[in-house]
């Protein structure tokens, strides 16, 4: 699972890049901000990962490549992701896991006008950002 070892501090460097504090990624993955801070924690003790809904929610609300927070470049590697308990579907049919997943990403995805709205949310100020989301009752 080499593509987790960097995940901590590139996703603490796409989140400060954008502006966002831990709070903000919290509310857009559904999470608390506990829970993001021990994502980016230091101590391999003491990190967690997101699932892959939190995950997607995160990347596509951000307008962010899954790439630049997994390092998916393994060195002699066949390409291939390897997502230990990732299960889409329950069934054996790889159809129905894919449509599955589709499904998922569609769910998860924005939509022109509410891309617009993030990326204004993301040039804001801290102190807007948090009236905004106080206004939005979060």
């Amino acid at each position: 699972m080499r593509y987790l070892q960097t995940f901590n501090r590139r996703l603490r460097q796409v989140r400060e890049s954008g502006r966002l504090s831990h709070w903000d990624v919290a509310q857009l993955c559904g999470v608390d901000e506990a829970r993001v801070k021990s994502w980016e924690s230091g101590d391999a003790r003491q990190r967690s990962y997101p699932g892959v809904t939190e995950l997607l929610d995160f990347c596509i609300k951000t307008e962010t490549p899954l790439e630049d927070v997994l390092d998916l470049e393994e060195p002699g590697g066949d390409g291939q992701l390897e997502l230990p308990g990732l299960a889409f579907s329950n069934s054996d049919d790889l159809f129905e896991a894919l449509k599955e997943l589709e499904l998922e990403i569609n769910r998860v995805q924005l939509t022109d006008e509410e891309a617009a709205l993030v990326r204004r949310f993301r040039k804001a100020s801290d102190k807007n950002r948090r009236q905004v989301l106080q206004l939005l009752g979060r």
